[in-house]
């Protein structure tokens, strides 16, 4: 009897590769499909586009406060927001009260157009603890690079709160209860004056409903370059956060 003759297999299916995002898509799928973003950080972990978004951006809304309500009135606010610093500007005689207040107004400025440097310096402090955390901690396979990408690309939810307060400066904001560290009432803490309860105003700050948002896509990041669990990354995250929290709380309660 002749041998059956050698059918061929069937012809194995590989993987669908995943098509290269350009930057505009991974800054839209940041907000609408974060996994897509995040996963296509381990091909390539640029992170220059939403630093010049959230640069110009915050650039923007500084020039918009400038115009509508005064660094100088900012620097009033500020002043006025902290008890200590109330009672010790009140001491001075008028001249010097008023020279204290220029003083003040001028380094918010010089703050506030450095801005892009005080966002890569936070981003890279946050990146690094984040970094050690999962690299060392939980023993995933992480470049510091791709850590600060994802920091940098999660930090875009917060754009949507600056344009807000953008919007509402432009729109007549009450310059006498104007804040410049909470402008807009996305968290309780808008609600609450700094003065009376300075650890309460940081906590209620703190829970900022963009901020948690920024929150859920870093864990959602680290996750995906990581490819790790997600609850891992949430507790993560958010377990830095709290401490991050309560320690500001704490010490911003010390020195007010």
């Amino acid at each position: 009897m002749a041998a059956a003759p050698n059918l061929p297999g069937p012809t194995p299916v590989s993987a669908p590769e995943l098509v290269p995002l350009s930057e505009g898509a991974r800054i839209v799928d940041t907000f609408i499909a974060p996994g897509k973003t995040f996963s296509d950080l381990r091909r390539s972990a640029s992170w220059w586009a939403p630093f010049l978004l959230l640069s110009l951006v915050a650039w923007g809304f500084f020039y918009v406060v400038d115009q509508k309500i005064g660094l100088r009135k900012v620097a009033e606010n500020q002043i006025q927001g902290s008890p200590k610093a109330a009672h010790q500007i009140d001491q001075l005689p008028p001249d010097q009260r008023s020279q204290a207040v220029t003083r003040q107004a001028t380094g918010i400025r010089y703050f506030l157009y450095g801005y892009p440097v005080i966002i890569l310096l936070w981003n890279l402090l946050i990146a690094a603890i984040l970094f050690a955390t999962f690299k060392f901690a939980a023993g995933a396979e992480l470049r510091f690079n791709a850590a600060l990408a994802v920091i940098m690309y999660a930090s875009l939810p917060l754009l949507l709160r600056t344009v807000l307060a953008t919007i509402s400066v432009a729109a007549g904001a009450d310059p006498d209860s104007f804040n410049l560290q909470n402008p807009v009432a996305t968290n309780p803490g808008y609600f609450i004056s700094p003065g009376q309860s300075p650890f309460l105003y940081s906590v209620a700050t703190a829970l900022d409903i963009f901020m948690i948002w920024t929150l859920i896509a870093t864990a959602i990041g680290f996750a995906s370059v990581t490819k790790g669990k997600r609850s891992t990354a949430m507790a993560v995250v958010f377990g830095w956060y709290i401490v991050f929290t309560l320690g500001a709380a704490g010490l911003g309660a010390l020195f007010s």
